[in-house]
């Protein structure tokens, strides 16, 4: 039983890592937030002391956009959401724009080349689901990540705003004569992002070039419409942040605006972050499980944890490093990676996917068949993506070398009676070596009617018995 009004991402900080489970608040000032390696930079570069005037004299509004590309968002991603969770914790107003409309044009920032273009019911279902992830993320956050008893001050909700309910309502010519002026073609041309893509081979589509158009129009409607003087994005949106810095400083003289950019998280060989070998890992439990986000964390090597935790979780820097000195005295018990891997899983999918996650990393790697057995056929599913399925009926007797070659575990008789015998083999993660031994329910039939094949160590069968 938790102790009353404590979130079990805080009590496990006191178990795991002997943090104490206090309310950890960001500071209003949000460039504090530099001490945790957050804001690559700002904009303009000289606004620093004006910025923090207005994060400390009263709530501000801060947005970040996210476009419909695929769906689901991804962990590369979350750097952003931490931006504005940690607006949300300093008392300020979070804003999340999602792309309808830019979705349809593509951004260019960091890309090669043209994205496909993508139908409009296809961006209209991506959109959905990124919406409900992002509010999933916020309650997540709320719920095991916030200590609402020491809050006297409510979170401020996450405002979420499409920009295709403004564009539909506006006249192409209109827009082109009204807003088009303010644009100068010399600095359009000189961002790095459109360089990069004039000087390649596949060159750059007119469609592209005026997404930043597009982008800074978003950011005056926002200022217009919600007073949102700031503006968050990945340090490859510098560019875009400047185009909308410069348009709203000729339609809007008297008022100021500012950018804070956040940098590209990289792993060891340079990927960005999550995308290694082309597979995302995304923040959809049907596309990435709770245990394989789990995984991804908790497998981080030593070199990248502290900053790690830093980014993606809300640890105050002092624990962060009194964690770090733990974990550096007994490196073996990956303290620090558990600690990540735990606040990331509940930020993303709750109370239920973390014990899902925990249960099945029991079950798959401490041989507790007893946690594989609370499992059912769908979350066995779901956690081992990619895992061979194979529906069986019960037959008395079966041995173990006809339950391999049942499942096609092995292309030949003499492949399977070779490796069992060598010990390669694995019914609910505890090793077989007798082929001759009957199949029994209990040991090798889970009471959930499933059981769990391994051949080496990352071939897996799912039996579900009949």
């Amino acid at each position: 039983m938790l102790p009353p009004k404590l979130g079990l991402g805080l009590f496990r900080r006191l178990q795991v890592a002997h943090i104490s489970p206090r309310r950890h608040l960001t500071h209003k000032n949000l460039l504090e937030l530099t001490d945790r390696g957050f804001f690559q930079s700002i904009f303009p570069d000289t606004a620093a002391p004006r910025i923090k005037h207005l994060f400390t004299s009263g709530r501000q509004s801060i947005y970040a956009g996210f476009d419909p590309t695929a769906d689901s968002l991804h962990v590369g991603n979350l750097l952003v959401i931490m931006g504005l969770l940690h607006c949300q914790r300093a008392g300020h107003k979070p804003i999340a724009l999602v792309g309808g409309a830019t979705g349809l044009i593509g951004d260019p920032s960091g890309r090669k080349t043209e994205r496909n273009q993508l139908g409009e019911s296809v961006i209209e279902t991506n959109l959905k689901a990124i919406e409900q992830q992002l509010l999933r993320v916020f309650k997540n956050h709320e719920d095991c990540l916030w200590d609402n008893k020491k809050n006297k001050t409510p979170l401020a909700p996450l405002t979420i705003v499409n920009n295709a309910e403004w564009y539909a309502n506006l006249h192409l010519v209109e827009f082109i004569a009204n807003m088009g002026r303010h644009f100068r073609m010399g600095s359009m041309l000189s961002r790095s992002s459109v360089q990069s893509r004039l000087e390649s081979e596949d060159g750059m589509s007119f469609t592209e070039f005026t997404y930043q158009i597009f982008q800074a129009y978003d950011w005056l409607h926002l200022l217009q419409k919600h007073n949102c003087c700031f503006q968050m994005g990945g340090s490859d949106q510098m560019g875009n942040l400047m185009t909308g810095h410069e348009l709203i400083s000729r339609v809007e003289r008297k008022r100021e605006v500012y950018g804070l950019t956040l940098p590209i998280v990289t792993n060891e060989e340079g990927d960005k972050f999550g995308k290694s070998a082309g597979n995302a890992v995304w923040l959809d439990p049907e596309k990435t499980s709770p245990f394989a986000l789990y995984q991804f964390f908790l497998r981080m090597p030593d070199s990248e944890v502290e900053k790690l935790l830093k980014l993606f979780t809300f640890i105050p820097l002092p624990e962060v490093e009194q964690l770090i000195r733990e974990h550096q005295k007994e490196p073996e018990k990956r303290k620090a990676q558990t600690l990540l891997a735990e606040d990331v899983t509940l930020l993303v999918h709750g109370e239920n996917g973390l014990k899902q996650a925990e249960r099945v990393t029991n079950a798959l790697y401490k041989g507790n068949v007893e946690a594989l057995a609370e499992l059912n056929y769908a979350e066995i599913k779901q956690t081992l993506q990619g895992a061979i399925l194979v529906d069986m009926l019960k037959e008395s007797g079966m041995s173990i070398l006809q339950l391999a070659m049942k499942s096609k575990c092995f292309p030949t008789e003499n492949d399977a009676v070779r490796i069992i015998n060598a010990g390669g083999f694995y019914v609910n993660q505890k090793r077989v070596q007798n082929i001759d031994e009957v199949i029994t329910t209990g040991i090798h039939i889970l009471r959930n009617d499933i059981s769990l094949l391994r051949v080496g160590k990352r071939n897996f069968y799912i039996i579900r018995w009949k």
